[in-house]
């Protein structure tokens, strides 16, 4: 430090005894010195001392070094010692992290190292300037500019990434370093890059196509794959900023073949009789190495992705044996925690949807003794209150995705609970584990089974039906009770908390959704709609005792909207009239729209994956959500469109008279609804008789041309007859006169006779002629008239149809105008005017 206090003086010139200049003072000396010193070396001085007193004085280094410096970056490129001290002073200027030895500096804001950021790129030509000096092969030059770079980007993100992208060859210029022989250069360029890809999907794949995806997997391996250090890191996170919401790079990833390079890289190794399933071997890094894999496979299958690249990456998965591997991991002894968490939830998202990897995780079995399905392991888990709460909602996602679109899944499941398929009794099934969790008293449990159970029956309208016939023991030997009767009893319990009853709302609302047959055994329940009744009557100031109030209106608008009317007094029009009645139709509306206007409701329709930091936010999951989103609408229209009788609230008046009008109305549409359907189907007949006559013409016309060409034929054998006779008369012959005299008359007598015969067949042929002739406009005549009348119709229909416009458009005036007369101001005008 005395050696450095020396210099400055040195460069200084030196100051009275006992007088010390001022930060602000040394560092104008110093400036001036690199404006206006001729010699190289005295330049060179002043920017060492400007580097030392950047980390301390960084404001007045910055408010006044800035320029000189660029100065020197722009005429003194063939020294590199003092470009380095440049860089290395601008970059001390710009970063964002505080030098401890400006802690005590009051003067020094969080964000300075943003503002000097700011100034400096004011000029885009500043950053093209430090990029050139990439170019440089001089250590000290060429860290120099990266780590400036790397602040600058840091700081100023999105402007950099703009400066980059125009700068000429800057990120080919920034891929090559990554090949620099020297590792500290590498690295740098690593963390860089990091920077420099977020969120710009242009740098990402311009990165991706120059190469990077096979650059950044020789790092890895150089480094030792998951055992290796930081470096490791460094190269996954990148890669992830490629890969993560980028379809052109999951694409090319997934076509160059880089998937089958991932999946070894999450095999499990043995050495020693030890393996990385020990704890032991589980060193920090490795663990965060593994985590960054992890994300890179999630990032090529997450759900966000478009559905032909997740699927693609899918099947890739699954022959590479990745998906193999992941699951050795689930069942492995001694993975940490978080690891063990992630893994859960990156298996979820490489099965989900794709059945052959559902099956391939179906088949999968833990190193038990007895051997069980994996899919029960991790059931268990779910249940299991000592369980982290994290581990917990990954087994959930993880079941979730075997699920979804899986509809043999769900019957598998489903058949586990039905006597006829417990073939052992003994051994833990699916559906066990999950009537456990639901009658268990750890409120998680209970959730957490409710939503299981609920996503085996999602958008399967028959293992809803199925679920039906499950039967449930009961104490003393009574009766058994279904499982739908047990959920709604323990919906009713006390005990159950508000959690729970969440969790079996959800479970019987999509229980009950477009199956007839659970609207009818919930009905018949006793208790349930009184239960329901008093949940929308009853006065609660708590915002989750609104949400409950909520699904309790939408599992009763459910009732509404899937009744067959098969059970008497439980009809729509029933339960409909106990709303107006009990609750009001206003009131259920407003109850109705709590679940959407729910924080729960707007975190859960985010995305599939279930993420809360306590269990106090486990309340509503997104397959719930989005039945909800696509009922909610029409539930409280259906239930808006009745008054106190049961009658269609658009037939709802002040006077009788309007009633009768409205009803006139109405009939006429009705009467007009009715002739527009016969008009149709008389249409619908001409049309099919038409056909029919164009294909009878058909064949009468080509019929005709037969007869006509076979009638042009016999008028030419006729003229040929004469000829014939002619030729036999004129030849000579040695024959007696008496012989030929005879032969001549026997041939005319044959003569006359086939030429008679043909006559006869040629008037027979030209008198059938004239008959298919006059049949042929006979039918061009009926084709005609057809025409004509389908003509007609048509007319006919459109005239109608523009009848019943103009009187729905008279009914919806007349209606606007009995809703005006309805509304209190209008009451109160007609009332004082009389």
């Amino acid at each position: 430090m005395e050696f450095l206090k020396s210099g400055i003086k040195t460069v200084l010139g030196g100051t009275e005894p006992g007088q010390q200049p001022s930060a602000a003072e040394t560092v104008e000396k110093l400036v001036d010195r690199v404006y206006s010193s001729t010699l190289l070396e005295d330049r060179r001085d002043a920017c060492r001392a400007l580097k030392a007193l950047s980390r301390k004085y960084r404001i007045e280094v910055g408010a006044q070094g800035m320029p000189p410096l660029v100065q020197v970056l722009q005429n003194d490129g063939q020294d590199a010692e003092i470009i380095s001290y440049a860089l290395d002073t601008l970059c001390n200027i710009v970063t964002s992290e505080e030098f401890d030895e400006e802690a005590d500096n009051p003067a020094v804001s969080v964000n300075v190292g943003e503002q000097f950021t700011e100034m400096f790129i004011k000029n885009p030509d500043h950053v093209t300037l430090v990029m050139g000096y990439l170019d440089e092969y001089d250590f000290r030059v060429r860290r120099g500019a990266i780590q400036l770079i790397t602040s600058l980007i840091a700081n100023k993100t999105r402007e950099l990434q703009e400066l980059v992208l125009v700068s000429p060859m800057g990120v080919s210029k920034l891929m090559d370093l990554l090949t620099d022989s020297r590792e500290v250069i590498r690295n740098d360029v690593l963390l860089l890059l990091i920077e420099l890809t977020k969120g710009n999907s242009n740098i990402q794949k311009i990165v991706a196509f120059e190469n990077a995806f096979d650059r950044l997997f020789d790092i890895v391996r150089e480094e030792g794959c998951s055992d290796g250090g930081i470096v490791v890191e460094d190269c996954l996170i990148l890669l992830l900023n490629l890969l993560k919401n980028n379809s052109s790079n999951q694409q090319f990833f997934k076509e160059g073949s880089y998937i089958q390079r991932l999946a070894p890289m999450f095999l499990l190794n043995s050495s020693n009789g030890s393996s990385d399933a020990d704890e032991s071997a589980w060193t920090p890094q490795k663990v965060s190495n593994f985590h960054c894999m992890l994300q890179v496979v999630r990032a090529l299958v997450t759900p966000s992705n478009q559905q032909q690249v997740v699927s693609a990456c899918q099947r890739v998965m699954q022959k590479s044996q990745l998906l193999q591997a992941l699951c050795d991991i689930l069942m492995s002894s001694g993975v940490p925690a978080d690891i063990l968490t992630e893994t859960i939830n990156t298996v979820a998202e490489v099965v989900r949807g794709d059945r052959d990897n559902q099956d391939e995780l179906s088949r999968v079995q833990a190193p038990s003794q007895p051997p069980r399905p994996a899919i029960v392991v991790l059931l268990m888990s779910m249940i299991n209150e000592k369980q982290l709460l994290a581990l917990r909602c990954a087994v959930l996602y993880c079941f979730e995705c075997y699920l979804y679109r899986n509809s043999d899944g769900q019957r598998a499941v489903v058949q586990t609970l039905l006597p006829s398929s417990a073939t052992d009794v003994s051994s833990l099934s699916t559906g066990q584990l999950l009537c456990t969790g639901l009658f268990s008293t750890d409120t998680l449990a209970n959730w957490f089974a409710a939503v299981a159970l609920m996503h085996t029956l999602v958008e399967n309208v028959a293992q809803k039906e199925e679920l039906l016939r499950v039967l449930l023991a009961t104490p003393g030997g009574q009766r058994p009770i279904t499982l739908l009767e047990q959920c709604t009893s323990l919906m009713q319990q006390e005990r159950f908390r508000l959690q729970s009853k969440v969790g079996l709302l959800m479970l019987l609302s999509v229980w009950l959704a477009h199956c007839p047959g659970a609207v009818k055994a919930l009905l018949e329940t006793q208790g349930t709609m009184a239960y329901l009744t008093a949940q929308l009557c009853a006065n609660e100031h708590d915002e989750r005792e609104y949400l409950v109030q909520g699904m309790c209106a939408f599992l009763m608008g459910l009732c509404i909207q899937f009744n067959d009317n098969s059970l008497a007094n439980q009809r729509r029009e029933d339960i409909s009239q106990l709303i107006i009645k009990r609750i009001g139709q206003e009131t259920f509306c407003n109850k109705l729209s709590e679940v959407s206007r729910h924080e729960a409701y707007s975190r859960a329709c985010k995305q599939a994956q279930i993420r809360a930091k306590g269990a106090s936010e486990l309340l509503l999951d997104y397959e719930y959500c989005k039945l909800y989103k696509g009922l909610e609408a029409l539930i409280a229209k259906l239930v808006s469109g009745f008054d106190v009788d049961g009658i269609d609230l658009t037939e709802l008046t002040l006077s009788s008279e309007a009633s009768a009008l409205v009803a006139q109305y109405k009939g006429i549409i009705r009467g007009m609804d009715a002739q527009i359907q016969t008009l149709e189907q008389s249409t619908k007949q001409l049309e099919q008789e038409n056909v029919e006559l164009k294909d009878q013409l058909s064949h009468e016309q080509s019929l005709r041309a037969q007869l006509a060409d076979q009638n042009t034929l016999l008028k030419a054998q006729l003229a040929a007859q004469p000829t014939a006779a002619a030729a036999t008369a004129s030849t000579p012959t040695t024959t007696p006169i008496a012989t030929a005299t005879a032969e001549q008359q026997t041939t005319e007598t044959v003569n006359d006779e086939q030429l008679n015969a043909a006559r006869y067949q040629a008037n027979m042929y030209f008198a059938e002629n004239i008959r298919l002739t006059k049949e042929l406009e006979t039918l061009r005549q009926q084709l005609t008239a057809e025409k004509q009348r389908a003509d007609a119709a048509q007319e006919s229909l459109l005239a109608t149809q523009k009848d019943q416009e103009d009187l729905l458009e008279l009914l919806a005036d007349q209606e606007a105008k009995l809703a005006r007369y309805e509304s209190p101001t209008n009451a109160v005008n007609d009332t004082n005017g009389r």
